[in-house]
C-alpha cells in the first residue's frame, strides 16, 4: 500500500460525515463526499461553506483559502465515484449490515491499495471488515464531533489490520491536526467503552427522578469540570448513537451494566435525538435557543 494519501472518499452526508470532510479540505486534500442522496450533499456542502465563511469572518483563515478549499471538495451519490480514491471513510448509519454492504460494494470498486476506514464508534472492525477482499488494509477511524473542533481521532486495530494500514490511519490523522490514539478491536474501544456507559447512567438517574435534566449536567460541568453536561452532549452527538452503542456492548458483554435504559430507548422510538431532530433532553429552536424537553421534567 502507498503511504501518499490525497485523494479522499467520504460515504455519509449526514453531520460526522460533512465534519471529516470540512477537516480534509481545510487540511490540503481532496475529498469526494458521497451520500444516496444529491439533497443531502448539497445541504452538506451548503453547511461546510458556512462554517468555512465563520471561520473568515473570525481570522482563522483567508478568503483565498475557503475558497481553495470548497474547490478540493466534490460531490458524489454514485459508489463508483470512490475509484482511483487513496482513502474510503465511511461515515454511514451506525448499522453493521449498512456498512458492510457499503464495503462490500466498495471493495468490487477500488483498488489493492486503497484504505478502508470506518468512523464506527461501536461496531466490531472485524465483522466489517469481513466482507473485504483483503482486510489487512481495513481500520476504525472513529472521530468525534463535532470533528472540525474535536483534537482525538481513535484509531482502531482490526484483528487482520496491517501495521502498515495502523500508520497510514495515523499519518492522515496527523494532517488532519488530530491527535491519535489506538485501540484493539473490542466493543466500543477506548473512549466510548467509557463514555456510554455513564450516559446512559445519567439517563438512569434523570428517568429515576434522583436529578433534573439541569441538575445532572450542571453537576457534571461544575463537580467534574467537563465542558458539558451528559445530556447536552448525547443530544449533540445523537441519541440513538448512544443506544447503539449501548446495545453493543450489552450484546457483546452480556454484562447488565451496559443495559439500555427504558428511557433511552424510548426517546430513540419517539425520534428524539436531539439536536439534528429539533428534540432530546432539550428542545431545539430555529433562533438558536434550547429549552429543558417539558416532557422530561419529571418530579422528585
Amino acid at each position: 500500500m502507498k503511504m501518499k494519501i490525497e485523494n479522499i472518499f467520504v460515504v455519509g452526508g449526514g453531520f460526522m460525515g460533512s465534519g471529516i470532510a470540512q477537516t480534509a479540505i481545510t487540511a490540503g486534500l481532496n475529498v469526494t463526499l458521497n451520500d444516496l442522496s444529491m439533497t443531502v450533499l448539497e445541504k452538506s456542502k451548503a453547511g461546510i461553506e458556512r462554517m468555512l465563511d465563520k471561520n473568515v469572518s473570525k481570522g482563522k483563515m483567508t478568503e483565498s483559502e475557503r475558497n481553495e478549499a470548497i474547490a478540493r471538495l466534490s460531490l458524489s451519490a454514485d459508489l463508483k465515484s470512490a475509484v482511483g480514491a487513496d482513502l474510503i471513510i465511511e461515515a454511514a448509519l451506525e448499522k453493521a449490515e449498512v456498512k458492510k454492504s457499503i464495503f462490500a460494494e466498495l471493495s468490487g470498486i477500488c483498488g489493492e491499495d486503497t484504505v478502508f476506514a470506518t468512523n464506527t464508534s461501536s461496531i466490531s472492525i472485524a465483522e466489517i471488515a469481513s466482507v473485504v477482499k483483503n482486510p489487512s488494509r481495513f481500520v476504525g477511524m472513529h472521530f468525534f464531533s463535532p470533528v472540525p473542533l474535536m483534537k482525538l481521532l481513535e484509531i482502531v486495530k482490526g484483528i487482520a489490520t496491517s501495521q502498515e494500514t495502523v500508520d497510514i490511519a495515523k499519518m492522515v490523522g496527523g494532517v488532519l491536526g488530530k491527535t491519535c490514539i489506538v485501540s484493539k478491536d473490542s466493543p466500543a474501544f477506548i473512549v466510548n467503552r467509557m463514555l456510554d456507559p455513564m450516559i446512559n447512567e445519567a439517563i438512569g438517574l434523570l428517568e429515576a427522578g434522583i436529578g433534573t435534566v439541569e441538575d445532572i449536567d450542571i453537576g457534571m460541568k461544575y463537580g467534574l469540570n467537563h465542558p458539558m453536561g451528559p445530556l447536552e452532549l448525547i443530544d449533540m452527538a445523537g441519541i440513538d448513537i448512544e443506544l447503539a452503542v449501548m446495545e453493543v456492548l450489552f450484546a457483546e458483554t452480556g454484562d447488565s451494566k451496559y443495559r439500555p435504559t427504558g428511557l433511552l430507548r424510548n426517546m430513540v422510538r419517539m425520534n428524539w435525538l436531539g439536536k439534528k431532530t429539533g428534540k432530546g433532553f432539550y428542545v431545539y429552536h430555529e433562533d438558536g435557543t434550547r429549552e429543558v424537553n417539558p416532557d422530561l421534567r419529571f418530579s422528585k
